[in-house]
């Protein structure tokens, strides 16, 4: 079966990688300081923003930005540096990753902070800790301002939309709705790469958002062109109606 083609569109990422046969990938405190020293390094290094992340005994999940259509590059570094630098340390041979790393294109804001919260509660859903506080190796703790924050975090959007600890606090307490992660994934896999120079159809949209005769159906169209990789922005535009209105419906 054919892989489904890397993305390395500019924008939002959300990746993922997991140890050969599920082994650990972090065995103590120094693996976890070295790795994300790296991806910071890597981030300084080709202009990218981390804007979450959890590092679990053998898996990860990063939310980034590139700025370029350099994602490959840059997580062939990263995981490269890391599995040299694990190897030596621990006198083994052979593979440390799963395979090649796994990741989803992001192309509509409002997922972004559901993608945050998913992120974030890993260790929870791992059962590693109750509390996301009590976990060191996720970014939780730095949007609480417990210690100065990864360079490479700075600029999160939670920062940047959360101006207060208060804010980002309850922002983190309240519910996320999972069957929205699947709604990104489907989108990702539907957009095409850039290689192919091709975008969503504006001429389609109208196609698919006309003939309808109840809100219902209206919003079942809706959902539709998102999971076909139009954005909210542009579904607002043909409907006439306000973005936020679109995702007020999508969350339904």
């Amino acid at each position: 079966m054919a892989r489904r083609p890397r993305l390395d569109l500019a924008g939002f990422h959300h990746v993922l990688n997991r140890g050969v046969e599920k082994r650990k990938i972090f065995i103590d405190e120094d693996d976890y300081k070295y790795f994300l020293e790296l991806m910071c390094v890597g981030c300084l290094q080709n202009d990218i923003n981390v804007h979450s992340y959890s590092l679990l005994s053998n898996h990860y999940h990063i939310l980034i930005e590139t700025k370029r259509d350099n994602l490959s590059k840059f997580m062939r570094s990263l995981n490269a540096h890391y599995a040299s630098y694990f190897n030596r340390k621990y006198k083994r041979v052979g593979h440390l990753w799963q395979g090649r790393f796994k990741s989803w294109y992001v192309n509509d804001e409002a997922y972004l902070y559901t993608l945050i919260k998913y992120i974030e509660f890993n260790p929870i859903e791992a059962k590693m800790v109750k509390m996301l506080r009590d976990y060191k190796f996720s970014s939780y703790n730095s949007f609480l301002d417990k210690g100065k924050p990864l360079s490479c975090l700075e600029n999160s959007l939670m920062f940047k939309n959360y101006e207060t600890i208060k804010e980002r606090k309850e922002f983190f307490e309240m519910d996320y709705d999972k069957d929205d992660l699947k709604m990104i994934t489907k989108a990702s896999n539907s957009i095409v790469s850039p290689l192919n120079k091709k975008e969503p159809s504006l001429k389609k949209l109208y196609k698919l958002l006309e003939n309808f005769e109840t809100k219902k159906e209206r919003n079942i169209k809706i959902k539709e062109s998102i999971v076909l990789g139009y954005s909210q922005s542009q579904v607002a535009k043909v409907l006439g109606l306000s973005q936020p209105a679109i995702a007020s419906i999508l969350k339904k």
